[in-house]
């Protein structure tokens, strides 16, 4: 199955980023309260857990794939785990803003939107480190 790789890292970026969202609330950190504490640093450790996640996806798909690895190939496989983590940080968006935090935040879209261009240029970056066939670029 070609889309093993990317589901499983999909998965697991989604799924800590979830675990770790769920922290912060229950620690009553969230992004109003931790803009006037010396907490700051723990919102940023969130941007962490996706490009670890997304470098070690595609490292991984280069290693299943003979340790071969064109650029293109890692953009496209790096698209694919932020797909699927992102339908996971979707479907929990929804249930976290109905039950346990009920004021959307208008802070919340920006977030989503600087998630997606860090995602991208994290797999942009990882795709180029990871390459194996430059001329191919």
């Amino acid at each position: 199955m070609k889309m093993k790789n990317a589901i499983l890292s999909g998965i697991i970026i989604g799924v800590v980023s979830v675990i770790w969202v769920i922290i912060m609330h229950f620690a009553g950190i969230n992004p109003e309260n931790v803009k006037e504490s010396d907490n700051r640093w723990l919102e940023y450790t969130s941007v962490i857990i996706p490009i670890i996640g997304l470098y070690l996806g595609i490292r991984g798909f280069k290693n299943r794939n003979n340790n071969s690895l064109t650029f293109f190939e890692g953009v496209f496989e790096g698209f694919k785990i932020m797909a699927i983590s992102g339908l996971i940080a979707g479907a929990f968006s929804s249930l976290y803003f109905s039950f346990l935090n009920l004021e959307f935040s208008s802070d919340y879209m920006e977030r989503i939107f600087g998630a997606a261009i860090i995602g991208f240029l994290v797999t942009l970056a990882s795709s180029l480190l990871l390459m194996t066939k430059p001329k191919q670029l």
